[in-house]
């Protein structure tokens, strides 16, 4: 994408005809000046979309992770299937009482487009409770899409999710290519990065739960987030 040949966002907001019962001249003038704003940030999530597609080539994995699957051991190799990308994710330690509420909501809605997304990629979820009590989570909620293993060892955790091997929230996106693994991508806003008044969260939101609360008037609250039972 080169964003010297686009038109201004202005330009493409002037060519908007939608009107709606009742409303005022005051809403409309607003709704034209956002609809610009959301013009840019389409534009803005594909420039960052490029960017990230044409990182230089990640670190290149010469350790051999090993897991435990719901079919037995398999590798971090093995994860792959016959795919050149793998993403992983899950966040449920074996000193987590219950799963997070967090994971289980992106988890809730990537149970249903997995098979959209495998058609390109491979998508598994690593946590570090043992693969028995992954299992049972699974069920809980009903899924029965997902692929889970346990990091038992905790070799890939303290590597690729937290160096103290603690439960926090791990991104990971993996290549593979003529048979070399390199990792490629991973979520690395929290605490540290995060703007006042927010919750710590990464950009763009992988759970369309907030998209979707994103554009109401309410929003999506400071001090809300998804529960395991309502």
């Amino acid at each position: 994408m080169t964003s010297s040949v686009l038109k201004p966002a202005a330009e493409l907001a002037s060519t908007n005809a939608r009107r709606f019962p009742n409303e005022s001249a005051e809403y409309r003038r607003a709704r034209q000046a956002l609809l610009v704003e959301e013009i840019e940030l389409r534009r803005h999530i594909a420039r960052v979309a490029e960017l990230r597609r044409a990182l230089p080539p990640g670190g290149e994995m010469t350790r051999t992770y090993e897991f435990t699957g719901e079919s037995g051991a398999a590798s971090l190799a093995d994860l792959f299937g016959n795919k050149q990308t793998l993403i992983n994710s899950y966040m449920f330690g074996p000193q987590r009482e219950k799963p997070c509420p967090m994971c289980t909501s992106f988890m809730g809605t990537w149970e249903e487009k997995l098979p959209d997304i495998e058609q390109r990629v491979s998508f598994v979820f690593v946590a570090r409770s043992p693969i028995a009590r992954l299992i049972e989570a699974k069920k809980a909620r009903g899924w029965t899409r997902h692929k889970v293993y346990s990091d038992a060892s905790g070799d890939y955790t303290r590597d690729y999710v937290s160096k103290d091997d603690s439960d926090v929230p791990g991104y990971n996106v993996f290549t593979r290519q003529s048979g070399v693994i390199r990792h490629f991508w991973a979520g690395e806003m929290g605490a540290g990065t995060v703007d006042p008044g927010q919750d710590p969260r990464g950009a763009p939101d992988m759970d369309p739960l907030w998209t979707v609360l994103d554009t109401t008037r309410e929003g999506r609250g400071a001090d809300w987030y998804p529960k395991l039972s309502y």
